[in-house]
């Protein structure tokens, strides 16, 4: 049984191996590049922050931008998370024992409840998201139009059309995206097993699990409660149907509700399935078939209500098996091959071909050239942050970047679709539609509410 490992804590935890150079066994160490960009306090390389969604994660990935940029603006539709975050955007300087530490220099980052007036402004360079899922493709395309380049946390989308949009608008503007799923950078782990599998070592793929975790919460029918003050809860609400409030909806909990969020398939999926994707070289492409059951789906009106647990069956291209499931009692992802098995989440990888590595100079420096070369492709790496003002900087394809992590979180919104409709479902990853089900078809985008549509 692994350690479940919380975003903020996983974050924190490679950023600071990384930077100690920790991260990567001795053989596999000049791969460590951790952050290259060597922005000092005043320079004029440094970016501008804005950030939107500063509660919980967003504020932790506003700090982690806050290495390489200067805040200036804060935004969130609860008027006491941006002013918190105003508080804490105090500009970075470099401390007596070369670390980084806290400037006081009296200033505060401008405080916004609407994210439109932050997007106005010319001055802002990069921008972080970290709101709730609903609100991620609406904003990420008003950013990228506005000029910005933009960290987004995951899940990138709320369904599948958006991620439709949200990938034409990347390629129409020209602008860098991150998303938000640092596994990409733990080059020790979820990379170093990118680098087994094209290396051979486990031969023809046969099947790989996707352990999901149990941490949906029940509860419901919630009482109405007051809005509380400073909290603009029509906004917050956005394209989602009007509700009544209550703090169960928002915050953290709003990934329980269908309305705001995907529940457990998208929350911990889109870092999971990423990684199975990635190893099996189908970032830009799907399943073909979806067969997903639900269980303990929450049916209460005014309650939580996506499921407690699921497992979903995929078929992928070259006849490969995936199952997406919480039923493991563990959470990461199992590759399975002819030649062997490996198992891989963010406190270990294990596995005959690790052991036949450590063991065959042959194999190690098989596996560093494919890693260094085909899956980081020469970037610095080990730093998910870092990656994205390095990708900024040189106007490069980041490692999360909006076409793989649109087709990663995807698979997680085919495995909804399949257990809310309750059946089998084929799907054409071409063309991004199912095949014959306009009832299936119908569900890869949702009602939006007047005036918060995505693009509009």
């Amino acid at each position: 049984m692994s350690r479940f490992v919380g975003r903020r804590a996983f974050v924190q935890s490679t950023v600071g191996l990384a930077a100690s150079g920790l991260l990567l066994p001795d053989w596999l160490g000049d791969l460590s590049y951790g952050m290259k960009l060597a922005y000092q306090e005043g320079s004029s390389d440094r970016r501008r922050l804005g950030s939107i969604g500063v509660g919980g994660q967003g504020t932790g990935i506003m700090h982690s931008a806050r290495r390489f940029a200067d805040q200036i603006a804060v935004c969130d539709v609860d008027k006491a998370h941006a002013e918190r975050a105003a508080r804490l955007g105090r500009r970075r300087r470099r401390g007596e024992g070369g670390g980084e530490e806290e400037a006081d220099d009296g200033r505060r980052a401008e405080i916004y409840t609407d994210y439109r007036k932050l997007l106005e402004r010319d001055d802002i360079d990069v921008v972080t998201i970290g709101t709730p899922d609903h609100w991620h493709t609406r904003i990420c395309i008003a950013a990228l139009r506005a000029g910005k380049d933009v960290y987004c946390e995951k899940p990138l989308t709320l369904t599948i059309a958006e991620g439709q949009q949200l990938v034409k608008v990347v390629q129409e503007t020209g602008r860098v995206l991150q998303v938000g799923t640092q596994q990409r950078n733990q080059t020790d782990l979820f990379g170093r097993a990118v680098a087994t599998i094209r290396a051979g070592q486990l031969g023809k793929l046969k099947k790989v699990t996707v352990g999901l975790p149990l941490s949906t919460d029940e509860g419901g029918p919630f009482e109405k409660q007051p809005v509380p003050d400073g909290l603009d809860w029509d906004m917050w609400l956005g394209q989602a149907p009007v509700a009544d409030y209550c703090p169960q909806r928002c915050h953290f909990q709003f990934r329980w509700w269908y309305e705001y969020s995907g529940g457990i398939a998208t929350d911990w999926g889109a870092h999971h399935m990423d990684i199975a994707q990635w190893g099996m070289n189908v970032s830009e492409a799907g399943p073909t078939t979806i067969d997903s059951t639900a269980t303990k789906m929450p049916n209460i009106p005014g309650g939580y209500n996506t499921p407690k647990q699921m497992r979903c069956t995929y078929m992928y291209p070259g006849d490969v098996e995936v199952f997406m499931t919480t039923e493991t009692g563990d959470e990461g992802v199992l590759f399975e091959g002819e030649n062997g098995r490996m198992y891989v989440n963010r406190g270990r990888i294990t596995g005959k071909p690790i052991e036949d590595q450590d063991n065959d100079q042959s194999v190690r420096d098989k596996v560093q050239k494919i890693l260094a070369e085909e899956v980081y492709r020469g970037r610095k790496v080990g730093d998910h942050m870092a990656d994205f003002f390095n990708a900024v900087a040189d106007r490069s394809k980041p490692m999360s970047d909006a076409v793989s992590q649109h087709r990663s979180v995807s698979a997680c919104h085919l495995a909804n679709i399949s257990a809310r409709l309750q059946r089998k479902l084929t799907w054409d990853a071409a063309k991004e539609q199912f095949v014959g089900d306009d009832e299936a078809n119908a569900m890869l985008s949702r009602a939006q509410r007047s005036p918060y549509e995505v693009g509009a």
